[in-house]
């Protein structure tokens, strides 16, 4: 599984980052997580605010702060 994390670098975009691997350890999850700062990159996913998460390609979650236990359902 690959877990993106979308956004420009800003402090709620890495604390998404952070709670997003929380999220991958506490459930156990094998999987990639992939900070994407690239506005290209972010832009081709068509979303209108960041910070964003896609997994495996599919836009999960835009424009929120999750914590880590919001993420863990998004990853099944």
């Amino acid at each position: 599984m690959k877990i993106e994390v979308l956004g420009s670098g800003c402090a709620r975009c890495k604390a998404l980052e952070k709670n997003t691997k929380e999220a991958v350890a506490s459930a156990g999850i094998d999987a990639e997580v992939v900070k994407v700062e690239d506005m290209q990159a972010i832009l081709a996913y068509e979303i209108m605010s960041t910070p964003a998460i896609a997994v495996d390609g599919k836009v999960v979650s835009t424009g929120k702060l999750l914590k880590p236990e919001e993420i863990v359902p998004l990853l099944s």
